[in-house]
């Protein structure tokens, strides 16, 4: 090759390369829908995490077996601290499930709430370890047997037998923190 032959080549690419650093960027449109579909498919993948209750709690959706529930989230201390105290009633479907920071051996009572519940202690992985009745008014504290509870769900005494739920099942929805 020629001198003249280098610098035309070398004059081209610089022209090649100052077109593609100062022409204004235009997305093309395969690479748009891709990035579009991955958005929206991962945004489906997410648990469904509803409204806020008016106590300003957010909703999650759980399915535990064939029987859904919609969960009130207590993930603060101070929901956590509240739960369903003070309350008359609790619709049959609905819940409240406590997130916790860490898994731990976790304990409840039932102080200033009026409502008759199950509890269900669940693992990380979102299988139930064990489901306890807890009486209305009782401050008798009702401890897991597990050091390994993630969370754990109250709903109204008897739901879980009613829908044929036990130790082992497996609860899908669970929000992350």
């Amino acid at each position: 090759m020629t001198i003249s032959g280098l610098r035309r080549r070398e004059h081209a690419r610089r022209i090649s390369l100052v077109t593609i650093f100062t022409r204004p960027f235009v997305p093309r449109p395969i690479a748009f829908v891709l990035a579009l579909c991955w958005i929206l498919i991962w945004a489906g993948c997410q648990p469904k995490v509803t409204e806020t209750t008016p106590f300003g709690l957010r909703v999650a959706e759980l399915q535990i077996a064939n029987a859904a529930v919609t969960a009130e989230i207590a993930d603060t201390p101070q929901a956590s601290e509240n739960g369903l105290m003070f309350r008359d009633a609790l619709p049959e479907d609905r819940g409240m499930l406590f997130i916790f920071e860490q898994p731990k051996k976790a304990s409840f009572w039932m102080r200033n709430t009026k409502i008759p519940l199950s509890i269900a202690y669940i693992d990380s992985a979102g299988r139930i370890l064990e489901i306890k009745s807890m009486n209305p008014m009782d401050e008798t504290v009702v401890p897991s047997s597990s050091d390994e509870v993630a969370y754990a769900l109250e709903v109204n005494q008897g739901w879980f037998g009613r829908h044929g739920i036990s130790s082992g099942a497996k609860i899908n929805g669970i929000p992350r923190k």
